[in-house]
């Protein structure tokens, strides 16, 4: 299994229920195909750098998970279907990025 993460930029014109469901289905999804999941975070409505659908902010979400690599482009294709999400980025952890991963968590808990 390969350490994964994930970010996707979703629509700012949903609610606050759109928005978990959104973000349930793809935690689900991945649960579904066996993904190990290792956190999840919600960064919130943030700007964009540039309009992205005449959008100019978007609600960010970050994924961290584990899983088979082969999943991964089924995975990528739900973010394709869904109207809702209007970026997504995954990209493959080495062990040095996930070791950076680890030290990013530990510095947002310790702000908590």
């Amino acid at each position: 299994m390969n350490h994964y993460e994930t970010v996707f930029i979703l629509n700012p014109v949903l609610s606050d229920t759109q928005i978990k469901e959104t973000v349930q289905k793809f935690h689900d999804y991945l649960v579904s195909k066996g993904a190990e999941m290792i956190s999840k975070e919600d960064w919130g409505l943030k700007k964009l750098a540039y309009p992205i659908q005449n959008k100019k902010s978007g609600f960010y979400h970050l994924f961290e998970f584990k899983v088979a690599g082969s999943e991964i482009a089924a995975f990528e294709l739900e973010f394709r279907r869904d109207d809702s999400v209007m970026r997504y980025l995954t990209v493959k952890l080495d062990k040095h990025a996930a070791d950076w991963a680890v030290k990013r968590r530990e510095r947002l808990t310790s702000k908590k």
